[in-house]
């Protein structure tokens, strides 16, 4: 049986701040290939995740807040926003559900923000067509403007 402990979100936490990132996770699956990815994700404010999707109709992807605060957004087609939300730990909205093919991101808000992610396996990179290409490749000189702006966004 594993326990998730405060000394293990405190730790992954740690680690998200080392990480040039700004984020780690936790497998709690045994394997990539494993046929459900379960698993922690720690993510300090300043960490850039590209708009995605996943295609497969089977990944359906789930997050449930365990601490701190965070901006989910979804967009269209088009990289138009077509929804977003803030999920806090200890506020009213809690999780978000994402279907298969709906682009999405999240945002740290808070540090020490750690949530619990679901989604089918086995894992496979992103292709080309699952990437938001409206959106600034991770590293790129206009992500820092581009993820203020969602930031900005969520937080009203």
């Amino acid at each position: 049986m594993l326990v998730i402990d405060r000394a293990l979100l405190d730790r992954l936490s740690a680690e998200a701040r080392e990480n040039p990132r700004r984020r780690k996770n936790f497998n709690i699956h045994q394997s990539d290939d494993f046929c459900c990815h379960r698993l922690l994700n720690a993510m300090e404010p300043g960490s850039y995740i590209r708009p995605h999707r996943h295609l497969e109709p089977l990944k359906d992807e789930s997050m449930v807040m365990v601490r701190g605060r965070m901006g989910v957004i979804a967009f269209d087609e088009g990289g138009n926003v077509s929804g977003h939300t803030i999920l806090e730990a200890a506020g009213e909205n809690l999780a978000v559900d994402i279907p298969h093919g709906r682009f999405h991101t999240v945002v740290s808000l808070e540090r020490g923000t750690v949530f619990f992610e679901s989604k089918a396996g086995p894992y496979r990179p992103l292709s080309e067509e699952e990437k938001g290409g409206w959106s600034p490749a991770e590293g790129t000189p206009e992500t820092a403007s581009y993820l203020a702006s969602l930031v900005r966004l969520v937080k009203g």
